[in-house]
């Protein structure tokens, strides 16, 4: 397996651009590449003067709860020119939620607007922990003699990315330079990103694929145009108004775009749609296929452990709408059965991830870090640490990879496995339920007993619980099918935009 070049520290993607061209489009100006290195460099220096007025030492770490404004879009880069560690909170996140986060990565400092810090109690941040308004800080930032870019070690700690905690407690992702540097040269690869193009940033910058479009766009050379947004019908004015070529989004959001109505000048510029955040399933494929003709569709796999994984070339979508591919650049997949042997076609196993853009580990924690982070496999290409996914996953004829379950999100009835996605993409089908969520709840009799939350399909209309039963009949055998469907307006979506599976489960179980 080719390995990949040394990459160079993440702060000299601004260097790439050209220096006139459009590289960041806010809402109150358009930075070309010139004045987008010329802000991180002022950003950087106001950080390395405070980590000096402080007596910081290297690798402090420093947050961001901010919307998607200059700072939050420079601080992946201003950041670990600074010498420290960057720590983005999603704006979404509540006090609880932020308080942990600052608490455990013991960030020195957080940055955010007014009314957010308003939010938070006195004891909310440690002691040594400051808390700044973005907008004073960015003033201050303006007056300062721009830093040169870093020589920073590509393996050294630049950020630490929470997960969602759908699990638990969010656990923070450790990135290197390198794994950040090398992952948008993937990304940018494989999805052929020009100077030409513009991608819209919908996805939380706090998100592994959201700041990823940021750095993978400024790596090609293009302009990337952020938006914070209330309303999906918000998007699609963007995308019109700003010519946007490139949009990526997670399941649930592309239900909600799929509702609103696109005029054909919105339509016309996209050249391309990524997904991420699980699988699409193939009625949510198709049906973008009927609203976006021309632009290619990327199904893709990824994990915060090791960014992206797998994506599916864009002309297959149509003959194998279920796959996610295979490995991107720089990647080796494996499926390893339940034997510690490469699993054979058609078996499933659980999907491990080599290579590169494998992360440090949990942010000081071993124990669920021994836990994820474990050797390769004896045969692997890479070998090193591996991410074992813990996701069910196989592997056909052509290589191409399928989404089972995760593992710990399987159900069991009456001593049969059921994946969850099966069940989804049936309902799905029926066209009675716009997106639905398959739980297991436990039962003393069966083990567990399935259960389906849904919304209803054409106009929310809540079909009948027995034709919805009847129709997915016809695609799955009977213990597959729901003891109970639980009709609502709407599904809870949580940080990142994906469906709240982990808080209906626990609201479910709570109602018995």
């Amino acid at each position: 397996m080719t390995r990949p070049a040394f990459p160079e520290p993440l702060d000299h993607l601004p260097l790439r651009g050209a220096g006139d061209a459009p590289a960041l489009v806010l809402k109150d100006r358009v930075l070309d590449y010139a004045a987008l290195e010329l802000w991180t460099g002022r950003l950087a220096a106001w950080l390395a003067a405070r980590a000096a007025s402080q007596g910081w030492q290297s690798g402090a770490r420093v947050a961001s709860w901010a919307g998607k404004g200059l700072l939050a879009c420079l601080m992946p880069l201003a950041a670990p020119r600074a010498g420290l560690v960057h720590v983005p909170v999603n704006p979404v996140l509540k006090r609880a939620q932020v308080r942990h986060i600052i608490a455990d990565s013991g960030a020195r400092l957080l940055i955010a607007n007014s009314g957010r810090l308003g939010a938070l109690h006195g004891d909310d941040l440690a002691a040594d922990c400051a808390a700044l308004d973005e907008k004073a800080v960015m003033e201050e930032a303006e007056a300062c003699t721009p830093l040169s870019p870093s020589a920073a070690d590509p393996d050294a700690l630049a950020a630490i990315l929470y997960t969602s905690g759908s699990t638990g407690k969010p656990k923070g992702v450790m990135l290197s330079h390198a794994n950040m540097w090398l992952g948008a040269e993937s990304v940018a690869e494989y999805l052929a990103v020009t100077p030409e193009d513009r991608v819209l940033a919908v996805l939380p910058l706090a998100f592994d694929y959201g700041q990823n479009q940021l750095l993978s766009t400024w790596y090609a050379g293009g302009a990337v145009v952020p938006i914070d947004y209330l309303l999906p019908r918000e998007v699609v004015k963007a995308v019109e108004a700003q010519r946007i070529t490139t949009l990526a989004a997670v399941p649930p959001l592309w239900v909600q775009l799929l509702e609103q109505e696109w005029p054909a000048a919105a339509i016309a510029p996209l050249k391309r749609l990524t997904n991420t955040g699980g699988a699409l399933g193939e009625v949510l494929v198709r049906r973008l296929r009927a609203q976006f003709p021309d632009a290619r569709l990327f199904a893709m796999y990824g994990l915060t452990e090791a960014f992206r994984s797998a994506y599916l070339n864009p002309d297959l979508i149509d003959s194998h709408p279920t796959s996610f591919g295979k490995a991107v650049p720089h990647v080796e997949i494996m499926v390893v059965s339940d034997e510690g042997l490469p699993a054979k076609a058609g078996e499933e196993g659980e999907l491990v991830h080599a290579g590169p853009f494998v992360a440090q580990g949990y942010w000081q924690d071993p124990e669920r870090t021994r836990e994820r982070f474990r050797p390769a496999p004896a045969w692997s290409d890479y070998g090193g640490t591996a991410v074992w996914s813990g996701d069910r996953v196989v592997r056909d004829e052509q290589g191409l990879l399928y989404f089972v379950g995760r593992r710990d999100a399987m159900i069991k009835v009456l001593g049969q496995r059921i994946s969850p996605q099966e069940v989804e993409d049936a309902a799905m089908a029926t066209g009675l339920v716009a997106e639905c969520v398959a739980l297991g709840l436990p039962d003393a009799k069966m083990g567990q007993v399935l259960h389906l939350v849904a919304r209803g399909g054409a106009g929310g209309e809540k079909a009948p619980t027995d034709a919805l039963i009847a129709a997915m009949r016809r695609e799955l055998p009977a213990y597959m099918l729901p003891q109970q469907v639980h009709w609502r307006d709407e599904l809870p979506r949580g940080a990142t935009g994906k469906l709240d599976r982990a808080g209906l489960k626990r609201e479910l179980e709570g109602s018995q």
